[in-house]
């Protein structure tokens, strides 16, 4: 991504509902600008998503190099608005090694007007997409390693009361040194019990549970398991283990490999139609993971297919997996220290736009206390 232009503004103090600020500067990231406080100078372009377009800058005040995510006219989409006030909320609570750190966020000039959300994380090398993707060799150490980190950040999560929701290796980052962190947090959700009643869109379609393909109404800290397993699965073998064109066709590459399920593990399925349809597939043998992954550490093959268990009332928990002999060299419980206490996220999805505006400014201000100061 290109970068060009910096454009300095002169300090301003705004009254009424704005705010005072020592000024900001803009630059451009490909065709998006960036405006930004004085404190970050802009690096280079990293990447754009769905939900933004992100850059590297330089923290002159803390001598670090961080992140700066731009959403841009986040009010303009529900979705929007909400997964970045999810992210606020989340990621002010969530202190953990293996979990993104959320360093600042942008003050908006203006608390009534502002569109434009920027998020400033700590920077990382890479993230586990392009690890996979490279032709950098991975080892059986480095592939115990990361799912390691993965599982350890994942215990911390469910002990919170989240279920993260999106996990897939472009939302695990990475340093050069093999440090992982779970990043975005924009469909993650918490659990008030054992199971909750979600029945709106969660997790990319190849890393998604059965039981959310199937329609089912009541998941739980399962279906990041399921995600975790598939990403395991990748590691291995360098691709997709279940690349489904559509929710059917993800649905018969599970059932390829797993093979056709009994009626004992199909109990958790609560329509009659997804029932029928699971029972009207052709029948498989299904394929055991040692031949999908010849070269794999048996005991790697054992968890894995712990993990990619068709039933989730069978499906190997976190702290089950953190505790499987894989791990044996790695995980001392002994040293576990699961989250203090749990997180309840207060966002009405009904809310209207000048709710989560003044939400997410709250959220802002957490991280400008001496901006707080002007509206009490």
């Amino acid at each position: 991504m290109a970068m060009d232009m910096v454009v300095e503004h002169p300090d301003r103090t705004n009254t009424g509902y704005g705010i005072r600020s020592q000024g900001k500067h803009c630059f451009k990231i490909g065709q998006t600008m960036f405006e930004v406080d004085r404190t970050y100078i802009p690096l280079k372009g990293i990447g754009r998503g769905s939900y933004g377009v992100v850059c590297s800058a330089f923290n002159r005040k803390t001598n670090e190099k961080v992140a700066i995510k731009k959403i841009n006219n986040v009010f303009e989409n529900r979705c929007d608005a909400l997964r970045t006030l999810r992210e606020l909320q989340l990621l002010r609570h969530i202190k953990h090694d293996n979990v993104i750190v959320l360093k600042d966020v942008i003050l908006p000039t203006n608390r009534m007007s502002f569109k434009e959300v920027y998020l400033v994380y700590e920077l990382m090398d890479t993230d586990l997409d392009h690890i996979i993707k490279s032709p950098q060799p991975l080892s059986n150490d480095h592939c115990r390693f990361f799912m390691f980190q993965l599982l350890l950040g994942l215990q911390y999560l469910h002990s919170s009361n989240i279920l993260h929701r999106d996990l897939k290796p472009a939302n695990l980052l990475v340093n050069a040194n093999c440090d992982l962190k779970i990043c975005d947090f924009g469909l993650a959700r918490t659990v008030k019990g054992a199971e909750q009643f979600m029945t709106e869109y969660v997790v990319t379609r190849w890393y998604r549970a059965p039981e959310l393909l199937l329609c089912c109404d009541y998941y739980g800290a399962s279906v990041d398991v399921w995600s975790v397993g598939c990403i395991f699965a990748e590691i291995l073998g360098r691709k997709p283990i279940f690349p489904g064109a559509e929710s059917l066709n993800q649905l018969k590459l599970i059932i390829d490999v797993l093979g056709s399920q009994h009626d004992a593990d199909l109990d958790f399925i609560d329509n009659p139609r997804t029932m029928n349809y699971i029972r009207s597939l052709p029948y498989s043998r299904g394929i055991h993971l040692s031949c999908l992954y010849p070269d794999a550490d048996p005991l790697a093959i054992d968890l894995l297919q712990r993990m990619l268990t068709f039933d989730p009332s069978e499906r190997i928990t976190v702290t089950e997996a953190l505790q499987h002999p894989y791990m044996s060299d790695l995980y001392d419980p002994t040293l576990d220290a699961p989250a203090l206490f749990p997180i309840d996220l207060d966002i009405d999805e009904n809310s209207d736009e000048q709710k989560m505006r003044g939400m997410m400014w709250e959220e802002i201000l957490y991280y400008h206390p001496e901006a707080a100061l002007q509206y009490q």
